[in-house]
């Protein structure tokens, strides 16, 4: 997979796919205009949709009624370091949901690779040329 990265001005910054292309800016109060998602906010984004997508999976799988369906995330990021402390993922399931089926919608979701990446992160190597 490779993804090239533009710098279309001022603080924004463009990530491609060769299909989809995503913008990213830093907020007003960090000297961008606020046009977009920072890309920290994309990362945690990902975590919320990619524990989304299995919830959704599971119940298309199973022809269970999505109405209702939502996933609330909150995040904590320690102030003196800013990284990421914790992150709390809230299902709220649609009215007359199986209970059989609330541990194992909580196991597809656990399946995230956005999640199952950073619990075992890559190595990173950063080049000039």
């Amino acid at each position: 997979m490779k993804i090239k990265t533009t710098f279309p001005g001022g603080l924004k910054v463009s990530a491609s796919d060769g299909e989809f292309t995503i913008n990213t800016d830093q907020p007003k109060d960090s000297g961008g205009d606020g046009s977009a998602p920072s890309p920290f906010i994309l990362f945690l984004s990902s975590i919320a949709t990619c524990a989304g997508y299995f919830a959704l999976a599971f119940c298309k799988q199973r022809e269970l009624s999505t109405e209702g369906l939502e996933l609330n995330a909150t995040f904590e990021r320690n102030p003196d370091t800013h990284k990421l402390d914790k992150a709390k993922l809230i299902l709220t399931l649609p009215e007359g949901f199986p209970e059989k089926y609330n541990k194992p919608i909580l196991r597809a979701m656990d399946q995230c690779s956005v999640k199952k990446t950073v619990l075992d992160p890559p190595e990173f190597e950063i080049q000039v040329v």
